[in-house]
Formats: structure tokens, C-alpha cells, sequence
């Protein structure tokens, strides 16, 4: 069997360094790998409608927003299809016939709904698309026969109900649909990185982001505005690693090549780590050498960025050219369900055959 990938973004605002270390660093290392026959990467604006369906002109501008941070970080076109997802009209159908399938108390226990439903305060009056969502996730997910989807912990609950339509629909109408697998960070510190103010997610709403876009200047005033130990207040304070913003983006994005060329003085993390945790290293210290790590990163995604951002008509050509590819295979699922649930009347030469014998009799 194939190996195929899917995940995706929605096109709500420009992508963070949360989204970069969650899962855009791991999807272009897993496009290089070589070991995936196939990778959809998809700009979920349809799913960002459904709590936005009164600012479509939002949605619409971060697309390219979504498609520039995705080319600037090293996705490549030639091995990923990068597409939009509202182009796509097959989803909208495989969504459809999944509902038959989902009952709505099991939606009303699924923790991401619940979770996000809280945060939107949509408990009086939740949009029935935005409640159905993981539903439209499912299809999207089967519809590429995708085995591996790369995604955050938050998604674990998602991707579970995706494995139950799989099932349920396998069950009733035979072996048809592919069940993924989830594929989390490998670093733990890459899961869940947190705002910079130190709150648990790192949000557009909350202005607590990093953008992938933001220039060096803005990188270097948020590191410095950073939230680090509260108690931590003179150097010779011992200090507190746990919840401690700069040390968790350090896990995250440090490599021992940074400490020789930017803290010399340092072998690794942990030597850092146990000299602040003792006492006599300064957070001003510790945020400049951050700075420095995150500025490493982020330069070399900046200059790419610059250099789509000078022809964007190629960037919408790119997204035509993987959302047409997107639709074809998406197809080849569609007909395969279609034929499985036996509503496939027109192709179906048996059944043409078997009716008019039944009426010539």
C-alpha cells in the first residue's frame, strides 16, 4: 500500500513559530525523506469558514499568507501538493455521506469540539458546520487515502473519529476506506509550544506569536518582552526551568551547534539550564541567546519568503496546479465509495441490466 500523507493549516492569519516546530519543520523533513509515494498539504479555508462565515474576506487574504509561510519554510511544490481545500467539491460530498455515519451525542463528546466550541463561546449557538468539523476532517483525511496525517496532540481526538468512520463505513459497505495513523513531534517541547506571555497556547487572538514572517526586529522584542520565572527578580536568584517561556522555546529550537557560535561558554542546554537553576545567570543573558537561535532559524525563511513574495501570481499557480492534482485522487475515492454504497446507478451496467429484465418479464 502507498504511503500517503495529509495535513494542513487553516488560513486564519499568518503561520507562527508554534505551527513551525508543531509540524512544518517535521512535514519538510518527512517531504525529503523520500519514504512517502505521496503529500497533500492543504489550506483548510472551507473549515475556517465555519467560524468565520461572516468574514470571508479574512480567509480570503490569508491564503496567500498560508501558501507564502509554506513555501518559505522548504515545502516544495515538485514533492508536495500544496492546494485550497474549498476547490476541491469532492470533500463537500464524502462529508455528507460520512454524517449518515456519526450520531450527534458522539460529536458533542469529542474533547477538540468541546474544547474549541468553549473558546469561541458557541455553547448557545454553535454553526452546524463548525459542530460537524471533524466530520469534514475525516474526509479529507480518506479522501487522499492518506496512512500518515502529522498533526499536533490537540488532534488526537480528531483523528480517533476519522478511525471510527473508517471502521463504520468499512463495516457496512466492505474494505474501502484507508485508516491513518497520527504522527506527533518527536520533541515534547515541539507539542504545545506556548505564547510568549507564558499562557499554555500560543493564539493570533491572544497576540502572543511569533510569526514566521515578522522581521528580526520584531523577533528580537518579543524574545526580550518574554515571560521567564516571576521570582527570578535578582541574577543571583535561583531560577525555575517548569513553565519557564525561554527555556521551553530553547528545547524547542536549540541545537549544540548554537551554543558554540552564540554561548561558547556552555556545552549544551543542560550545563545552561543547571547554572540558572542555581542561581547567577541573568534572564536578559538567557533571551539574547534565544534570540540569536530563533533568528538562525527563522533568517533563511525570511530571504525565501522574500523572493515568492516577488511574483505571486506563480504562487497562485502553484496552489491551481496541486489543488488539480488534489481533486483527481480525491475523485478516485469518491467513485470507490460511491460504488461500495451501491448509488453509483449510472455506471453500474448490472443493475441497468438486471432492472430491465425484471420489467420485460
Amino acid at each position: 500500500m502507498s504511503k500517503i500523507i495529509l495535513t494542513g493549516d487553516r488560513p486564519t492569519g499568518r503561520l507562527h513559530v508554534g505551527h513551525y516546530v508543531g509540524s512544518l519543520r517535521r512535514r519538510v523533513e518527512l517531504q525529503n525523506s523520500g519514504e512517502f509515494d505521496k503529500i497533500f498539504i492543504m489550506i483548510a479555508d472551507a473549515q475556517a469558514l465555519t467560524d468565520n462565515a461572516d468574514n470571508p474576506e479574512k480567509i480570503r487574504q490569508n491564503v496567500i499568507e498560508v501558501a507564502l509561510d509554506y513555501l518559505s519554510v522548504g515545502l516544495d511544490p515538485a514533492k508536495s501538493n500544496l492546494f485550497i481545500q474549498s476547490q476541491i467539491s469532492e470533500l463537500t460530498e464524502l462529508s455528507f455521506f460520512y454524517m449518515n455515519l456519526v450520531t450527534v451525542s458522539r460529536l458533542q463528546r469529542n474533547p477538540t469540539v468541546k474544547a474549541e466550541i468553549q473558546m469561541r463561546n458557541f455553547e448557545a449557538s454553535i454553526p452546524v458546520g463548525f459542530f460537524t468539523y471533524p466530520i469534514s476532517q475525516a474526509s479529507d483525511i480518506t479522501a487522499f487515502k492518506a496512512t500518515t496525517v502529522p498533526v499536533g496532540e490537540d488532534q488526537l481526538p480528531m483523528l480517533e473519529q476519522t478511525k471510527e468512520i473508517v471502521r463504520k463505513f468499512n463495516s457496512v459497505y466492505g474494505e474501502t476506506l484507508v485508516e491513518p495513523e497520527i504522527l506527533l513531534p518527536e520533541n515534547a517541547a515541539c507539542l504545545r509550544l506556548p505564547g510568549t506571555d507564558g499562557k499554555a497556547k500560543m493564539s493570533k487572538s491572544l497576540g502572543n506569536c511569533i510569526y514566521l514572517s515578522d522581521t528580526e526586529e520584531d523577533v528580537r522584542t518579543k524574545v526580550m518582552s518574554m515571560y521567564t520565572d516571576p521570582d527570578h527578580i535578582k541574577i543571583t536568584d535561583p531560577g525555575k526551568i517548569e513553565g519557564n517561556t525561554v527555556f521551553t522555546y530553547l528545547d524547542a529550537f536549540s541545537k549544540p551547534e548554537h551554543f558554540a557560535e552564540f554561548l561558547p561558554e556552555y556545552n549544551n542546554l543542560d550545563e545552561l539550564k543547571e547554572h540558572y537553576q542555581r542561581g547567577g545567570l541573568g534572564d536578559v543573558k538567557v533571551k539574547k541567546f534565544l534570540n540569536n537561535v530563533l533568528q538562525d532559524e527563522l533568517a533563511p525563511i525570511r530571504a525565501r519568503r522574500a523572493e515568492f513574495e516577488k511574483d505571486i501570481p506563480e504562487v497562485y499557480n502553484i496552489l491551481k496546479k496541486g489543488s488539480d492534482v488534489a481533486r483527481e485522487a480525491a475523485a478516485e475515492t469518491l467513485a470507490e465509495v460511491k460504488r461500495a454504497m451501491k448509488i453509483n446507478y449510472f455506471e453500474d451496467r448490472a443493475l441497468i441490466e438486471e432492472q430491465s429484465k425484471k420489467y420485460q418479464r
